[in-house]
């Protein structure tokens, strides 16, 4: 992602019972310590979107800039974040979809990260 190999970015992550867990390595070169900052990066593949969603946004909460960004277009359904402070931060999901009755229905997720490992440079 963004010319870095997950494997770089990170070890044993997994996301299970609203948490995601593993280890973040210190990212201090390439495009992302450049165009982000040096730090530790998370990377995801989202596999589990309803089909029927019209949006997918996904993000940070607290967010360190860009706040939630639209994943539906992304044909790859990948994601990385940089993680600041894995104890206030969550990754959240909002997937929206249409009902049969033309409402809109939403539903958010919230994963803990608090069970990460951030490794220092």
């Amino acid at each position: 992602m963004f010319g870095t190999q997950v494997k770089d970015l990170q070890t044993g992550v997994t996301v299970a019972n609203g948490a995601i867990t593993g280890t973040l390595k210190y990212l201090s070169t390439g495009a992302l310590a450049t165009d982000w900052g040096a730090g530790n990066f998370l990377a995801v593949k989202f596999t589990n979107i309803d089909s029927d969603s019209t949006s997918v946004m996904v993000g940070l909460e607290p967010s360190a800039g860009s706040g939630l960004v639209e994943l539906i277009d992304d044909p790859d359904k990948n994601g990385v974040f940089k993680i600041s402070d894995k104890n206030t931060q969550k990754l959240k999901v909002v997937q929206s979809t249409k009902g049969a009755d033309g409402s809109t229905y939403t539903n958010t997720q919230l994963y803990d990260l608090s069970g990460l490992t951030c490794n220092n440079a």
